[in-house]
């Protein structure tokens, strides 16, 4: 990947991170999830095809498994082979490809699940114009809406109160030097408790900003739901 050339380095840039590594077991498909057609295209290219038509993105990032013999190269797309063992390891080291590659430490990475294939520019620039403005960053999430149960047992253990209670959804957009220390120093314990980027930086004592989403953005995980995304993509001019 080639470095870039900063004309104004004090100007902070947005860059995309998509993780891919992942073989997507609780999907049920032959292929890994992010490569199963939808419409007659890979399920990651809706998802790139998104990142792409957002102009403040100046690139986006692919990782996958050093094994994967799926990827295609696509235009306009960078792919580094040094997906991990978990979702945080292959964010951690494609942020290590940015650094490498000359990113600035403060230009602003938004990383987005490959499985997210719903996601629509008007959310990311949403995202965008809400965070990079902030000394934190954020992330696109949805207030919960449905009643939440806690379960022991096969049972409802208690009601949980809902109120000031969201879902994570990604992109979620933070500092590349901020987000690569943040994961860094969760590195020793095998990233243990690493769910998402902003749950890394929380850790750091930092708040990261909500944005609100839309539920459509799900990320494609089981059986179903390949036939549900295919129902929304075909709803879409």
């Amino acid at each position: 990947m080639p470095a870039d050339t900063y004309p104004n380095p004090d100007t902070p840039r947005c860059h995309a991170l998509l993780p891919a590594a992942g073989n997507g077991s609780r999907a049920g498909t032959a292929l890994p999830k992010q490569y199963q057609p939808l419409l007659g295209r890979p399920l990651v290219a809706h998802t790139l095809a998104a990142l792409r038509a957002v102009p403040a993105i100046q690139r986006v990032l692919v990782v996958v498994a050093p094994d994967d013999t799926v990827w295609r190269d696509l235009a306009g797309v960078d792919v580094a082979r040094c997906g991990g063992a978990s979702r945080a390891e292959s964010v951690f080291n494609g942020l290590a490809a940015l650094r490498a590659a000359g990113v600035p430490e403060h230009d602003w990475v938004l990383v987005h699940d490959a499985a997210r294939c719903l996601v629509t520019p008007a959310e990311i620039e949403a995202l965008i114009a809400t965070c990079r403005d902030d000394a934190v960053g954020g992330l696109l999430a949805l207030p919960l809406p449905d009643t939440l149960k806690a379960e022991a047992g096969g049972r409802v253990e208690q009601t949980i109160d809902r109120q000031h209670k969201w879902l994570a959804q990604t992109p979620q957009m933070f500092r590349l030097g901020a987000l690569h220390a943040a994961l860094a120093a969760a590195r020793d314990n095998g990233f243990a408790g690493i769910t998402d980027e902003a749950s890394a930086i929380e850790r750091t004592g930092l708040r990261p900003r909500l944005v609100q989403g839309r539920a459509s953005n799900f990320k494609v995980t089981y059986p179903h739901d390949f036939a549900l995304a295919e129902a929304i993509l075909r709803s879409r001019p």
